[in-house]
């Protein structure tokens, strides 16, 4: 199996399942570091609120999850439920942990503010810890609700830049080394040529070319991988 790159090492968490993307193992990198600094610090927070900030494909929600997984945090959706205030009493209620995905971009409606306020006042009562990913920290969104913004603002942020090459490459490694393949040299580099730049675009690609490999009963190799990258992943 190939070697991992320089630049990012492995973050073992044990979770007794398989997280997004099949990795088992996180793989830590500058632009991640210190977002997995703090899940390892967990439980002893000096704060309620934690927000992973960053660009769409940075990573962040998959970092949330290695975290909800690990605290047992109760998943959160505002905008599932018609009464949102009710729903988030409901689910923080007892609990003392909560993590909610892309945060900011609830926050337009009156009723998710008051959902969310809630949800942060009682885990905050619980002496519990609440983390929300968003692709801004709290100072830049619109906020409608004095008492939340000022919550929110006192959050720690913690800025998750989107991945290098070496994390990337490293990654689309790992994720071939899963499935027990070998790829031909010059694959790897194709992929973070021509694919998405984000830990989902390269796990979609590898799906993609592992599907491809099967169905043609051969290899992946860099002529397969030009086809199959030619399209949409």
């Amino acid at each position: 199996m190939a070697e991992q790159r320089p630049g990012a090492e492995q973050f073992p968490l044990e979770l007794g399942h398989t997280v997004a993307l099949g990795v088992e193992d996180f793989l830590v990198a500058p632009c991640n570091r210190n977002a997995v600094e703090w899940i390892g610090r967990w439980p002893d927070w000096p704060f309620t609120a934690l927000v992973f900030a960053g660009p769409p494909g940075c990573g962040k929600t998959h970092l949330a999850e290695l975290w909800r997984a690990r605290a047992k945090a109760h998943t959160v959706d505002l905008s599932a439920s018609a009464n949102m205030v009710e729903q988030g009493a409901s689910i923080a209620e007892g609990a003392r942990t909560a993590m909610l995905d892309d945060a900011d971009t609830l926050l337009y409606d009156r009723r998710a503010e008051i959902a969310l306020l809630q949800l942060y006042n009682m885990v905050r009562a619980a002496n519990g810890q609440l983390l929300l990913t968003a692709t801004k920290p709290p100072s830049q969104w619109t906020i409608g609700l004095a008492d939340l913004a000022s919550r929110l603002n006192s959050a720690m942020v913690v800025t998750i830049d989107p991945p290098d090459d070496a994390l990337l490459a490293a990654l689309a490694v790992k994720l071939f080394a899963d499935r027990q393949i070998i790829v031909a040299e010059g694959v790897i580099p194709l992929m973070l040529a021509r694919g998405e730049r984000s830990f989902a675009g390269i796990g979609r690609a590898v799906d993609a070319l592992d599907r491809a490999a099967l169905s043609a009963k051969r290899s992946i190799t860099v002529a397969l991988a030009r086809d199959v990258l030619a399209g949409p992943v």
